[in-house]
């Protein structure tokens, strides 16, 4: 949770989506990114991932001292995650269950603990405009694993959806992305979407955690907590991106460490 202490130091996590490498096909340097992050969202096996990966990526992840995480979605390694699926709500409960038992036992196996939930790519999209489905994935998430700490999309239908169940959770702002006056992420395919440039994501992270506000691509400032700042592990500068953004807010004074959540 990200807070202002008694000697006014502020804290908040910085998290980055990984192991979704696939056989010998590999995707980001998970090793390089754990050694900056403070929390880490380990993908299933539906999306990316197969269990070698991630046993491989929770083990170092563990020697690291970094939160571990579940990170559901769509089953889609194809599509890798990010295609929009019409599927019955019980169905994709299903679905998200198996995942974080496969998370879980996993982890179990390695002598290491989950704690948190994340979801992946389009259906994390989906969910953050559409309260019930929110809810009915968490709901299936934490009927998995109670207890867990749900990461949200900061102001969105995810976090309203985390609220109305009682679930601790924490928001989650993104460093490589632009945002939608609603708070929602801009299209992948629209220019501008995703950021590139290191120094830039930085620079940016800084300014929305001082401000507790998520600013927009119009430069609206839409007032949120913020507990935690994602860098994405497939995008080419993933490594450089969460570098500087830690180097960046280090400088200024917050510090970086795994969240604690909140709950109301």
């Amino acid at each position: 949770m990200l807070h202002w202490t008694e000697d006014k130091d502020m804290e908040v996590d910085l998290n980055a989506d990984m192991g979704e490498s696939f056989g010998p096909w590999k995707m980001g340097d998970d090793a390089a990114l754990l050694n900056t992050v403070t929390s880490a969202n380990i993908a299933c096996g539906a999306h990316a991932g197969d269990p070698d990966v991630m046993a491989t990526t929770m083990s170092i992840a563990l020697e690291q001292g970094v939160g571990i995480g579940s990170h559901p979605g769509f089953a889609d390694i194809q599509g890798f995650g990010r295609r929009r699926i019409d599927m019955p709500l019980k169905s994709l409960q299903n679905s998200i269950r198996c995942q974080v038992g496969a998370t879980l036992g996993m982890a179990n196996a390695l002598g290491a603990q989950v704690r948190h939930i994340k979801l992946h790519g389009a259906l994390g999209n989906m969910t953050s405009e559409d309260e019930d489905m929110a809810r009915a994935c968490y709901e299936a998430a934490l009927s998995a694993h109670p207890g867990a700490i749900i990461m949200v999309l900061a102001a969105t239908a995810q976090e309203r959806a985390a609220r109305s169940i009682g679930a601790t959770f924490a928001c989650e702002i993104f460093a490589d992305r632009a945002y939608n006056d609603d708070a929602t992420l801009v299209d992948r395919r629209k220019p501008g979407a995703i950021i590139h440039d290191a120094e830039i994501a930085g620079k940016r992270m800084v300014e929305m955690v001082k401000a507790q506000a998520i600013i927009t691509d119009s430069g609206k400032r839409i007032e949120t907590p913020i507990d935690t700042i994602c860098c994405h592990g497939d995008t080419p500068e993933a490594v450089e991106i969460a570098a500087s953004v830690r180097r960046t807010l280090e400088a200024e004074g917050i510090t970086v460490k795994a969240f604690d959540g909140r709950t109301g």
